[in-house]
């Protein structure tokens, strides 16, 4: 049982959908294994998987190991030395967030500057973990292209046996 505590004259967020909590905790969990072999295909500096509990994402970030420009800042609720900290290093991020998306096949979105793989194409696919591995893949390559990343020192093809 979660119980939350909110005003009493709070009556917008005082339901808990049980069901919807329970199967976005089940999408999180097959999230965070595929994730978590994607991590494990990346010999240089890799984060663990992890949940921003403020936006609700989950995350992994591979870093070149090269130094990035300095990071601009203005991110809302976080002091500019703490994302230039963060973004000292090059990187290539992949993340899941929940929030509103477009249904069918992936495609960069001009406004996030981001690729974008939306879950309903992910849930209805044949085999989901392919689908969510190989656009993870694909769009780390097409930034470590970019980037002229090491690959070949940097990479392996599958994740080490368990």
């Amino acid at each position: 049982m979660i119980t939350v505590a909110h005003p009493p004259d709070d009556t917008e967020h005082a339901a808990y959908d049980a069901d919807a909590a329970q199967r976005h905790w089940r999408v999180l969990v097959q999230a965070h294994r595929v994730f978590t072999d994607f991590r494990a295909r990346f010999l240089g500096k890799v984060s663990p998987v992890h949940f921003f509990w403020g936006a609700f994402d989950l995350a992994v970030t591979r870093f070149s190991g090269r130094e990035a420009p300095t990071h601009p800042g203005g991110v809302p609720n976080c002091a500019d030395w703490v994302m230039e900290e963060a973004y000292s290093r090059e990187l290539s991020s992949a993340g899941f967030w929940a929030g509103a998306g477009l249904g069918g096949a992936a495609y960069f979105h001009d406004d996030l500057g981001e690729f974008v793989l939306p879950y309903e194409a992910v849930r209805t696919a044949d085999d989901p973990e392919a689908v969510l591995l190989a656009f993870l893949q694909s769009t780390y390559e097409a930034a470590a292209d970019l980037a002229d990343w090491d690959q070949a020192g940097l990479e392996r093809e599958s994740a080490p046996p368990a």
